[in-house]
């Protein structure tokens, strides 16, 4: 049952709020864990599972994301006649580790529409969509190739998930789920819902494999909260017209959309850094 899966999307034209005044002028999606900005996990994960075409939904702003993936012949010169041979291969590799192309998401209309301002490049096919905000460290596969395995065996539409703790639950959109033959099989999605109203503690967590059809439904999809078109919404839509499957996704997971979730990101991959974790460790264990 398996399809020729090629592309992802990345949302990227978010305002990121939460992290005023960092991102007045700096993309939230270019604020670094450790020394790589947040969309170079991202892409690094997509690359991993085989999604190598890959587009971003991008807004005004968003530009130092189109230069960070594109080749800075100045940098790589100076560094190269510098000598500085390993930053010189990070920056070359960076530059060419991926195809991407751009697409101007023009009002904040929501994360369905962003979703759906990348249909015409996207086309008849399945597709990958990941929020990069949400940083996922592998323990083996990464989680875009969880994803893709139940993919590849349904041919169905397949969402990342993760159990969060009751205090949590009101702020992720969760499933309601049934066991199909060994499979997570997708009832309904509901939205940042009470924990008295939540029907599990299964979180959608920014990863997610769909058919094209779910193009077709956010077109249709009214506004909803907050005057946006949801992606939830045309999801529960999708998953009462074909099966829509969830994986419960192993790896360590980081909301680093918010600013614990990203200091917490920055201090476990500071603390494993092959050159600067053992003077951190060292460092925190002294502040403590």
């Amino acid at each position: 049952m398996g399809t020729s899966l090629r592309k992802i999307v990345f949302p990227t034209a978010g305002m990121g709020t939460r992290f005023l005044p960092a991102t007045k002028a700096t993309p939230k999606e270019m604020l670094t864990i450790v020394d790589k900005p947040l969309i170079q996990y991202g892409v690094e994960e997509a690359l991993a599972a085989g999604l190598g075409e890959i587009v971003m939904v991008t807004g005004r702003g968003k530009r130092s994301i189109e230069d960070h993936f594109d080749i800075s012949a100045e940098l790589e010169t100076n560094l190269h006649a510098a000598g500085k041979d390993d930053l010189y291969k990070t920056v070359s590799h960076v530059a060419r580790m991926a195809n991407v192309a751009y697409i101007r998401q023009k009002q904040p209309l929501g994360l369905g529409h962003a979703v759906l301002c990348a249909a015409p490049w996207v086309g008849d096919e399945c597709f990958g969509v990941s929020l990069a905000d949400e940083l996922i460290l592998p323990e083996g596969k990464s989680a875009m190739q969880q994803l893709r395995e139940v993919h590849e065996q349904t041919g169905a539409s397949v969402i990342g998930l993760a159990p969060v703790p009751d205090q949590e639950v009101s702020r992720y959109g969760i499933v309601k789920a049934n066991d199909e033959n060994g499979l997570l099989r997708l009832e309904t999605m509901i939205e940042k819902p009470s924990i008295d109203e939540a029907p599990s503690n299964l979180a959608m967590i920014g990863r997610y494999i769909f058919t094209p059809r779910l193009f077709g439904l956010l077109k249709d999809t009214k506004p909803g909260a907050g005057g946006e078109i949801q992606l939830t919404d045309a999801m529960c839509q999708l998953a009462a017209e074909e099966p829509v499957y969830g994986v419960v996704v192993e790896g360590a997971r980081f909301d680093a959309g918010n600013p614990y979730g990203f200091l917490l990101a920055n201090a476990t991959l500071g603390l494993q850094h092959k050159e600067h974790g053992e003077a951190l460790r060292t460092a925190l264990k002294a502040l403590l």
